[in-house]
């Protein structure tokens, strides 16, 4: 138990070599301890052996396989490294042994995303928030499937079901006007990115896309405005040069009106 508890406290000093050397000892005197497995693969993996790391998962999880945080630890690995189709057996495994752990149901979810097998995805969120109706993590997901499949009126529908349980994140006022956008709802979609500028004023992506629709509305001043903030921000050189050239023909314009 010593052994362990200076493992743990090395761990927690992110000496992890020295940690492995003290699970690794541990486990000479205690073969079948899952959890020790699961420390250790931890060790490695924040050691960046990744291939070791997932060794030991798997010995975990062969060992008891009612351990949830191991699972997490190795689909983390499939995740990074976008091996999804081992990721969507091992969450399915794990989804059979810990039925009742919704975490499982929302990982798979999201290799079902990066696996282009966005039905099954929404599947498995439509689950989840039939017991969880106040996830707005699985509606954030549900509403990026659905823009995903052109689904726009669905996409929306979620990210302001998000609202009613967090409405000072600027992302989420940045999809929904996406959203908005691809529904061809541009004052809606105006709105919101003016939302999500409120609550973070230096999100460039915002400016943007609220320049860009002002001058869509052949709202010249206002376009030439959001473009010149946009220009003031943190972006590529080339890209301020582009965006000159634009506020430059808006000038014209403006002058013209």
């Amino acid at each position: 138990m010593e052994t362990v508890e200076k493992a743990l406290e090395c761990f927690k000093n992110k000496d992890y070599k020295g940690a492995i050397d003290l699970f690794t000892a541990a486990l000479e005197q205690d073969t079948g301890n899952a959890e020790l497995y699961n420390n250790l693969g931890l060790c490695y993996a924040n050691d960046g052996n990744d291939e070791r790391a997932e060794k030991n998962y798997l010995r975990s999880i062969e060992l008891n396989s009612q351990i949830p945080q191991a699972y997490i630890n190795l689909v983390d690995i499939y995740y990074k490294q976008g091996r999804y189709a081992e990721g969507i057996n091992i969450l399915s495994y794990a989804i059979d042994s810990l039925p009742d752990d919704l975490v499982f149901r929302h990982y798979l979810a999201r290799f079902y995303m990066e696996d282009a097998k966005l039905d099954l995805a929404i599947d498995e969120l439509e689950y989840i928030l039939d017991k969880q109706p106040n996830n707005y993590d699985a509606y954030y997901d549900l509403g990026r499937v659905y823009f995903e499949l052109g689904n726009y009126d669905s996409a929306i529908e979620n990210f302001e079901n998000i609202l009613e349980y967090k409405d000072e994140n600027e992302w989420i006022y940045y999809y929904l006007g996406e959203a908005y956008q691809a529904n061809d709802e541009i004052d809606k979609a105006l709105s919101n990115f003016l939302k999500a500028i409120a609550r973070n004023n230096r999100m460039a992506v915002a400016y943007k896309k609220a320049a860009i629709l002002y001058m869509a509305r052949e709202d010249y001043e206002d376009a030439i405005e959001y473009f010149e903030d946009y220009m003031n921000m943190d972006i590529p050189q080339e890209e301020k040069e582009n965006i000159s050239k634009i506020i430059e023909r808006l000038s014209s314009r403006k002058d013209t009106v």
